[in-house]
């Protein structure tokens, strides 16, 4: 069985990343579990327990920046692909598959992902996979949970990266990377004060980075 979920549609700054689980539900652990109700230690153990039992397969797509930003996308479709490249990484024929729908239509979502699993992605051959999406699939079926899991420990694992880069060239950290973190806003409106632009990791189509932009051409305009 497989399961495939998101994490990291909402930041303004950093990938999505999608994340799949392929195991017989006998293989995943009694402790999984949605992954936003799980401390961060847990899910790293998680993780870890998962990737090294021979019964389960995970995987990983990363959907960066300059996809999220494209003007002829949008994040409904953008999940659809996500799931399908980390889905297409470890599904074969026959197989059945559970995915957290990220659209209002659940049958919509599961027709779309299971065409792009079909086509294959990347290196990834594709496979004919019966796909059945669910809102709030992560909290009904462990598998999916396993992947959301997978997807939110590699996400932390890429902000982690960034949060470090950044504090190497002298800044305080991003934070979590969300748009209601004050560490994350406050990192924004350092960077472009000190750079004049927004950092290579930030989503331009958000809103909070138009907000960040207007704040720093009105306070340049006061000082004139």
């Amino acid at each position: 069985m497989l399961g495939a979920d998101e994490a990291g549609k909402g930041p303004v700054l950093g990938p999505m990343v999608a994340g799949a689980v392929r195991a017989d539900p006998a293989a995943i652990p009694d402790a999984v579990d949605d992954s936003k109700r799980l401390t961060p230690a847990r899910r790293e153990d998680l993780d870890a327990a998962l990737r090294d039992d021979d019964r389960v397969a995970c995987a990983v797509a990363h959907v960066d920046v300059a996809r999220i930003d494209a003007p002829d996308t949008d994040m409904n479709r953008l999940t659809v692909a996500g799931q399908a490249e980390a889905l297409a990484q470890v599904a074969r024929d026959g197989d059945r598959a559970v995915v957290d729908a990220g659209d209002t239509s659940e049958s919509r979502f599961a027709r779309r992902v299971a065409d792009a699993v079909a086509a294959g992605a990347d290196d990834s051959p594709g496979a004919s996979v019966d796909v059945t999406a669910e809102h709030g699939a992560d909290e009904s079926y462990p598998v999916v949970a396993a992947a959301s899991v997978v997807a939110k420990v590699e996400r932390d694992r890429v902000v982690a990266e960034l949060d470090e880069r950044y504090r190497d060239r002298g800044y305080d950290g991003i934070g979590s990377g969300y748009p209601s973190d004050p560490a994350t806003r406050d990192f924004l409106r350092e960077y472009v004060a000190r750079e004049g632009d927004l950092p290579d990791c930030a989503r331009r189509s958000w809103s909070t980075c138009d907000d960040v932009l207007a704040a720093n051409a009105q306070s340049a305009l006061d000082e004139f």
